[in-house]
């Protein structure tokens, strides 16, 4: 299980270090792809497994779901740690999550999300990101 928020340095190339506390559950080839509010998902091999098998269920006479396909396959790459346990995030999606120079990196149970630092604070001191209300809505998903 991934948990925790870690912040760390793109260097020139595009390359971020993978916290120490990641490394062992994420093994030595994963998937990164373009995430949801402007980040990147990060998931092992298995946990991309199971994500791709949910996608091929949705029907592909809907619109909506052949774009939600779109969006994650068309992003999604293959990626392993270099020796200094580093990881090069492809140019397009750093274009994609606005990834410059500073990042933070967070565990969200089963997946990685890597943020600009900018869009991570943003997103956490969004006014209209109540954690009460949500939690209210939460409710009604059985949490």
């Amino acid at each position: 299980m991934f948990i925790g928020e870690h912040n760390h340095t793109l260097d020139n190339k595009g390359r971020i270090t993978m916290p120490s506390k990641f490394r062992e559950e994420l093994g030595d080839e994963f998937v990164i792809t373009k995430g949801l509010d402007g980040c990147l998902f990060v998931y092992t091999k298995d946990e991309w497994k199971i994500f791709e098998d949910k996608l091929k269920t949705l029907p592909l006479t809907n619109k909506d779901a052949r774009a939600f396909v779109r969006f994650f396959f068309a992003g999604a790459c293959e990626c392993s740690l270099d020796k200094q346990n580093r990881v090069l995030i492809p140019p397009n999606l750093r274009t994609h999550s606005g990834l410059e120079k500073d990042a933070v990196i967070i565990g969200v149970s089963t997946r990685i999300e890597i943020w600009s630092k900018n869009k991570w604070n943003e997103y956490s001191e969004d006014e209209n990101l109540s954690y009460e209300n949500i939690a209210e809505n939460m409710a009604e998903l059985g949490i």
